[in-house]
């Protein structure tokens, strides 16, 4: 291991690389590679020696362009110089991917599509390259809306985490769940659903999970919130909200990413306005007993609309990705988990989305 933390990032279809210095909060960018389409996520191997990304030419939305470009795409990471280069050909995917993760060990890839929601999965071959699609035995239901797939801790769950919809000119509210399936040598199986009161209210876009507890946070896109549950509760033991100023909601005021501290005892959440409203950063201390979110802090991201954010593996630095006008903001985080704003880096884009950014220790 070279020990450098390297961010990537991705407007439209580049995917660029940044070197990290810790000490100094800064970042460098090195170079980029081009993928086949608009990068929607990516996600490391556990070796750190590969990154797995999506991309499409859909529109992010439902009701919008339904491109034909879909595809999955192993890059190999030079890990002297945290450089990417494709590895191997791209997969094919049905539709656009919002989302993808590996299991623990790196033998799988899962990717989230929205429109139409559903999951698909692929073996990760021994040298790192995507394999084959497994077929599943059955339909899955992929509820409304998928956001997000992503496997406990163990690797014996995945859970797809959808989103619903607002009610909207005359059309109901669309509900939100997590959907949650055996997972077993690639194959999804006995599906269960959580979905309190029916789903409706429950606008969960993202999760995440305590490193040693059995607790999972859930970022309620729809509702600014922030809830908490015990793996197999099918209602949250706490919600707390996201926002400094829960009453006041401005237009196209939404929750995003949600990720626990490395040491489990913070967890972050994200508020996001197109302008007007907050773009902030919530700080929350998490009881050592009961996995109770405690609100400590509301960090500004100083830029607007922070579609992402992550904390390096070691828990000192955070940064936040601002989709347009494209923005890197780097903080602090402080032992007592607070964070402090150190500066920003504007990415020229051009008509681009600053999309998806995420750090990899090499």
């Amino acid at each position: 291991m070279s020990g450098k933390l390297m961010l990537y990032a991705s407007a439209g279809p580049e995917l660029a690389w940044y070197e990290a210095d810790i000490a100094a909060a800064t970042l460098e960018r090195r170079g980029s590679v081009k993928l086949p389409a608009n990068v929607q996520y990516a996600w490391p191997h556990v070796s750190r020696r590969y990154l797995y990304a999506t991309s499409s030419d859909s529109a992010s939305g439902v009701g919008g362009l339904v491109g034909k470009t879909h595809r999955a795409s192993a890059l190999r990471i030079d890990p002297a110089s945290g450089a990417l280069t494709p590895h191997g050909e791209p997969a094919p995917l049905p539709s656009r991917p919002i989302h993808n993760a590996t299991d623990r060990h790196s033998k799988y890839l899962l990717t989230a599509h929205n429109n139409p929601s559903a999951v698909t999965v692929h073996g990760i071959n021994p040298d790192g390259t995507i394999g084959a699609e497994i077929k599943q035995p059955g339909p899955l239901d992929a509820g409304i809306f998928a956001h997000q797939v992503l496997l406990t801790p163990d690797d014996r769950l995945a859970i797809i985490v959808t989103r619903g919809h607002d009610a909207d000119q005359g059309k109901p509210e669309e509900p939100g769940a997590l959907k949650i399936y055996r997972f077993r040598n690639g194959v999804l199986s006995d599906a269960a659903t959580v979905a309190p009161n029916g789903g409706y209210g429950f606008g969960a876009r993202h999760i995440d999970f305590h490193p040693t507890q059995p607790w999972m946070y859930v970022s309620l896109e729809r509702q600014n919130k922030l809830a908490m549950f015990r793996l197999g509760s099918e209602t949250p033991l706490y919600t707390k909200d996201l926002l400094a100023e829960p009453r006041n909601l401005r237009p196209r005021q939404l929750g995003g990413a949600v990720h626990v501290h490395p040491n489990g005892r913070y967890v972050y959440g994200i508020n996001r306005s197109d302008g007007g409203g907050e773009n902030s950063l919530a700080v929350f201390s998490i009881d050592t007993w009961t996995g109770e979110p405690e609100l400590i802090q509301h960090a500004d991201t100083q830029g607007i609309h922070p579609r992402t954010f992550h904390i390096d593996p070691s828990g000192r630095l955070l940064v936040a990705a601002h989709i347009r006008p494209a923005k890197l903001s780097v903080f602090r985080v402080a032992r007592d988990g607070k964070l402090s704003y150190v500066r920003g880096y504007d990415v020229d884009a051009g008509n681009a989305f600053l999309w998806w950014m995420g750090m990899v220790q090499l």
